[in-house]
C-alpha cells in the first residue's frame, strides 16, 4: 500500500477534504455542508463544535473509508481570520465571529485608529485595520459580553482550533496572526506586546509558526475520536485562500491568483514585506515570500441574486442571453457592492447600483453587466496590487466560475491580462495535502503539483469600450457614496444579505 496524505478545508458553507498520494494524485474527496448563523445584522458566526469539529470528524471518517494506504500526515485550513474566545483549557466560550463579513466592531475600529493612527498600524502589521481583524472583535467582546471575556484566556481561529483539538498544541500560523491588526508585528513574526496588553489584557497569545510547519502530532484521545493514527504529524495550515494559492502553484514573486466564487479574491506574491493601506498584506505560504491580497464582498453572488429574482431560470440560459449581448451591455455599469465592499474601498456601508438603464435593456444585459461589474472590481484590485510593486508575470485562475468561459473571458478583456487555468482546481484542501507532504519531507518546499490546462487570452478589440466604462465605474462609487451611506442607515435593522463562500455553478 502507498502512504497517503489528508487535507481538510473548513469553508463558510461547507467543509471539503481530499486524500492524495505524494505525487499529487487524488485518491478520494468528501464534502460536508453546514450552516452559517446571522444572529443580528452585521453578525456572522459559526458554532465551532457543531460546524468545525463535527465536519472535520465526518470528513475524516468518509476519507479514511476510501484510503488505499495509511495516512502519514494531514493539514487543516479554514476560513479566516476568525475570532473564537476559549478558556484556559481551549474550550470555546461562544460561537466564532467570522472574517470581514462580520462587521460588528466598527466602533472599536474607530477607537483603535484614533488611539494608534492608521499609518502606524499599517507599518506595524503591514495591513490596514479592517473588519478582517480580530483585535477590534476582542475589544467588542470585552464591552458587550464581559462575562465571557472574564473567562477568556485563549484566542483560537478555525485551523488553530482544530489543531488544538487534534494535538493539544496552542499555536497559530503567521498568516492568521498577521490578521490580528495591530497586535502582530508581521515583518518580525512576533506579537507586539505593548499593544496586545492594551487591546486584550490577560489574553494568553499562541505560539506563532509558519503554515508549512508541524503544529504537533495527533494525540491518542484525538485518534480515538477521529480514527486517525495516533502520532502522525499535523501541518499547521492557514487561511483557506492562501492555501488555495499554493494548491495551484502560485509560488514565485509575480505570480497572481484570481479566485472565482461567490466572492472574489486576487492575491499576488512578493519577495519582501509590503505595507498596504488598501490590501491585505501577510506572509506567504512558501519560504521567503509575502502575499498582497484583495478580497471582495460579492462576486458570483450577484448572478445568484439575479437568477433568484428571475424565477431561478437555468444558468445556462442566462449565460446564453448575456453572451448574446455586446461588450459593455449596451451602456450599463453596475457597482457590485450589494453586501458592502472589502478591497479596495473597505466600506461596509457601500451599496450596489445599476446605472444607464433604458427600456431597451433585457435580462441578458443585466446579467452581463453583473459579470462586467465583477471584472471592473477585479481590475481595481489588480491596479492596487500593481501599484504596490507586484510585477504580474502570471495570473492563475481558480474556482467554480473558471469553467464556463464567459466570466473569465470578460475579466481578461476588462483587465487586458491573460489567465492560466490549472489542471486541478479542487481548492484549499488539495493545497493542504501539499503542505502535509512538505511537512514530512515527501516533497521539497518548491514542489507544486499542477500544470496549465488552458489559457484565457484577452480580445484587444473589446478593450476601448471597457476602458471607457471602467472610468465610469471608478467615478460611480465616490459620486454615490454619501447617498449609499444614507440608505444603509435607513435599512438599519432590516439587515443585509451577506456573501458566503459557497460554490458557484460551473456554468458561470
Amino acid at each position: 500500500m502507498t502512504d497517503v496524505l489528508l487535507g481538510i478545508d473548513v469553508g463558510t458553507s461547507s467543509t471539503k477534504g481530499v486524500i492524495t498520494h505524494a505525487d499529487g494524485s487524488v485518491v478520494a474527496s468528501a464534502q460536508q455542508q453546514h450552516t452559517t448563523a446571522h444572529p443580528r445584522p452585521g453578525f456572522v458566526e459559526h458554532d465551532p463544535e457543531a460546524v468545525w469539529w463535527h465536519d472535520v470528524v465526518s470528513v475524516i471518517e468518509q476519507l479514511l473509508a476510501r484510503a488505499d494506504g495509511p495516512v502519514v500526515a494531514l493539514s487543516i485550513s479554514g476560513i479566516g481570520p476568525t475570532t473564537l474566545p476559549a478558556d484556559a483549557d481551549g474550550r470555546p466560550l461562544r460561537d466564532a465571529m467570522l472574517y470581514g463579513i462580520d462587521t460588528r466592531a466598527g466602533d472599536e475600529m474607530a477607537e483603535l485608529t484614533e488611539r494608534y493612527g492608521a499609518d502606524a498600524m499599517v507599518q506595524r502589521s503591514l495591513s490596514m485595520l479592517s473588519h478582517q481583524s480580530s483585535a477590534p472583535k476582542l475589544m467588542w467582546l470585552q464591552r458587550h459580553e464581559p462575562e465571557i471575556w472574564e473567562r477568556t484566556r485563549k484566542l483560537l481561529m478555525c485551523n488553530s482550533f482544530i489543531a488544538y483539538r487534534l494535538t493539544g498544541e496552542y499555536v497559530l500560523d503567521s498568516v492568521s496572526a498577521a490578521f490580528c491588526v495591530p497586535m502582530f508585528d508581521t515583518a518580525n513574526r512576533e506579537w507586539y506586546t505593548p499593544w496586545c496588553d492594551e487591546i486584550a489584557p490577560g489574553l494568553e497569545l499562541p505560539r506563532v509558526i509558519e503554515p508549512w510547519e508541524v503544529a504537533g502530532t495527533v494525540t491518542a484521545e484525538a485518534a480515538d475520536l477521529t480514527g486517525l493514527p495516533a502520532g502522525i504529524p499535523l501541518c499547521m495550515g492557514t487561511v483557506d485562500s492562501f492555501v488555495e494559492s499554493a494548491s495551484i502553484g502560485v509560488r514565485d514573486p509575480g505570480d497572481v491568483m484570481l479566485t472565482y466564487g461567490t466572492t472574489m479574491g486576487i492575491a499576488g506574491v512578493v519577495s519582501k514585506p509590503t505595507p498596504s493601506a488598501v490590501l491585505n498584506s501577510a506572509p506567504g505560504v512558501f519560504p521567503g515570500t509575502y502575499i498582497l491580497m484583495g478580497p471582495t464582498a460579492t462576486s458570483g453572488a450577484l448572478t445568484n441574486w439575479l437568477r433568484a429574482i428571475s424565477g431561478n431560470k437555468p444558468f445556462e440560459d442566462l449565460i446564453a442571453e448575456a453572451g448574446a449581448t455586446p461588450p459593455g451591455a449596451n451602456g450599463l455599469v453596475a457597482l457590485p457592492y450589494f453586501a458592502g465592499e472589502r478591497s479596495p474601498i473597505w466600506d461596509a456601508d457601500a451599496r450596489g447600483a445599476i446605472i444607464g438603464l433604458t427600456m431597451s435593456h433585457t435580462r441578458g444585459h443585466l446579467y452581463r453587466a453583473m459579470l462586467e461589474a465583477t471584472a471592473y472590481s477585479a481590475r481595481s484590485i489588480i491596479d492596487a496590487i500593481s501599484s504596490a510593486g507586484v510585477q504580474m508575470e502570471r495570473i492563475v485562475a481558480v474556482g467554480g466560475g473558471t469553467r464556463g468561459g464567459l466570466w473569465t473571458q470578460i475579466v481578461s478583456d476588462v483587465s487586458g491580462l491573460g489567465q492560466q487555468i490549472p489542471t486541478e482546481t479542487m481548492g484549499a484542501c488539495y493545497g493542504d495535502c501539499l503542505f502535509a507532504a512538505r511537512a514530512v519531507g515527501l516533497i521539497d518546499d518548491r514542489t507544486v503539483w499542477v500544470d496549465v490546462a488552458d489559457t484565457i487570452t484577452p480580445e484587444p478589440e473589446r478593450r476601448p469600450v471597457y476602458d471607457e466604462l471602467y472610468e465610469v465605474y471608478k467615478e460611480l462609487y465616490p459620486a454615490t457614496k454619501e447617498m449609499s451611506h444614507r440608505l444603509a442607515a435607513l435599512q438599519g435593522e432590516q439587515g443585509l444579505a451577506v456573501a458566503e463562500d459557497e460554490p458557484v455553478p460551473d456554468a458561470l
